[in-house]
């Protein structure tokens, strides 16, 4: 257990425990504020994400930015983003159950150390790693579980909504969906 997000980055930059380590040029660990009631977690880096060290820069990054500003929510202000695994995974293929299951503890330390209200899945993997393994975006999208007194929603990753345009109203709609519940239960994301 950490104390600090300084001490739990420390420990995580130079992390090999996978063989993701292997091939990464940075390790993506999030961004956004350390004191967000608001937790995005996607499943793993990108090329983009992987050259910059940040996490949903490239193209489905851009769209997610657009998304959190038609709700007033900001990376670097009120929310923060991380990934399931911190390290891209070889040609963007989905992150294999033993590399979530090794990469996930820096997960559960980031969100110890956030105590976030709200977790928002970005797409599937990250859906059915942090909520249901049956979890369907396509069915499930928009709605909340709680689990352990944080609520739990899934919502289409920005990558599929590339390749699915048809998906963006869905999509925008969780996201007004997401604005409500954070301003029922959330208290200062819209006020800091």
């Amino acid at each position: 257990m950490y104390e600090s997000w300084e001490a739990l980055r420390a420990d995580c930059l130079p992390c090999r425990a996978c063989p993701l380590a292997d091939t990464r040029t940075n390790l993506v660990f999030g961004v956004g504020s350390e004191t967000a009631e608001v937790l995005f977690v996607g499943e793993g880096p990108g090329e983009n994400e992987d050259l910059q060290g940040e996490p949903f820069v490239g193209r489905g990054g851009k769209l997610l930015d657009k998304y959190l500003a038609a709700v007033e929510l900001d990376r670097h202000k009120n929310i923060y983003i991380a990934n399931i695994v911190k390290c891209r995974p070889p040609h963007n293929r989905d992150p294999k159950p033993e590399e979530q299951a090794e990469c996930i503890r820096w997960l559960r330390e980031q969100t110890r150390l956030l105590r976030p209200k709200i977790i928002v899945c970005l797409g599937r993997i990250a859906a059915q790693k942090l909520t249901d393994p049956d979890f369907r975006v396509t069915k499930q999208h928009g709605q909340f579980i709680e689990k352990g007194g944080i609520l739990f929603m899934g919502t289409f990753h920005p990558a599929a909504l590339l390749r699915n345009p048809n998906q963006k109203p869905d999509a925008l709609e969780d996201f007004l969906v997401l604005r409500a519940k954070i301003l029922e239960v959330c208290d200062h994301t819209y006020t800091d």
